[in-house]
């Protein structure tokens, strides 16, 4: 399997992704489609587990009938693993899906039947952290190198679905002119019962304060974590090497510490600064 990135739009993304952009871009939407998108490791199966549960109404048994990977399909990578695009197409709406595509290269469909979006950022150092670990188990993306080199990779937007600064910019500059829910990975972690709500309430739902609790508490990252239909455990080898490390690591804030020494973080504060300029953009981390 290739372990190279090519430029779609300027956007590099894996190989076989780029491979199959064409028949990615013509995906059709239907009316009433949900598309959860995110920069990766920003809280997307956390969302996409809220949302099967809201949408079921809170029934855990339900929301078991199979892997997140089956329940909300993955955009990109359909013609890698089940369920491929025929399947997907045969799905009756409301369909939700999930995406890492930045808004530019989200499939035009979308916006053309005004589907709604959950977009969710996570701040830029716990996301590169946390890809870090990912990537080792990514069987289509470049080996991550060290830390070192990662970071400045990073920072350059020179890994899967490219730049992070461009992707949370990118939706956040188009929530108003879009049927866009734009929520922030801390503020889930913060006061998920707030957030959860906020789910529900764009999902047009009317759930019992009781119900809701208990939807917390199923998406919760332990309960998650040890739901073998919610924590990734199951996704095809071939696509992740589940020797290289877990899924679900440890879903926290501030996890960047453990990583970054003062001079890197000096550097990423300063580049930060000059890629963020200018945007109303802002995220809350201190928690």
């Amino acid at each position: 399997m290739s372990r190279h990135l090519t430029a779609v739009e300027g956007v590099p993304v894996a190989d076989l992704i780029a491979a199959n952009w064409q028949e990615i871009w013509a995906f059709q939407a239907k009316p009433g489609d949900l598309l959860i998108d995110t920069y990766p490791k920003s809280g997307t199966t956390w969302v996409q587990e809220i949302v099967d549960l809201i949408r079921n109404e809170g029934d855990a048994e339900i929301c078991r009938r199979a892997p997140i990977y089956e329940r909300v399909p993955f955009l990109e990578v359909m013609h890698l693993m089940k369920p491929g695009l025929e399947e997907v197409n045969a799905m009756p709406p409301p369909r939700v899906l999930k995406s890492h595509l930045p808004f530019q290269l989200v499939p035009p469909s979308f916006w053309k039947l005004n589907c709604k979006v959950i977009y969710v950022a996570r701040n830029a150092r716990d996301t590169m952290t946390s890809f870090y670990h990912f990537d080792h188990m990514v069987t289509f993306h470049p080996d991550p190198g060290t830390w070192e080199q990662y970071v400045q990779r990073f920072m350059k937007g020179d890994v899967g679905w490219g730049s992070w600064y461009d992707h949370v910019k990118g939706f956040w500059e188009k929530k108003d002119k879009h049927n866009i829910l734009y929520l922030f990975y801390e503020d889930l972690k913060k006061d998920p019962l707030k957030e959860t709500r906020k789910i529900m309430r764009f999902l047009e739902k009317d759930l019992p304060e009781e119900m809701l609790k208990r939807i917390v508490h199923q998406s919760s990252f332990n309960q998650m974590k040890e739901n073998s239909m919610s924590n990734n455990s199951t996704f095809p080898m071939e696509i992740l090497d589940h020797t290289k490390g877990s899924f679900m690591r440890k879903g926290t804030v501030g996890d960047w510490k453990t990583m970054f020494t003062v001079r890197q973080n000096e550097l990423f504060e300063e580049d930060y600064r000059r890629q963020m300029e200018g945007s109303s953009l802002k995220f809350q981390v201190a928690m």
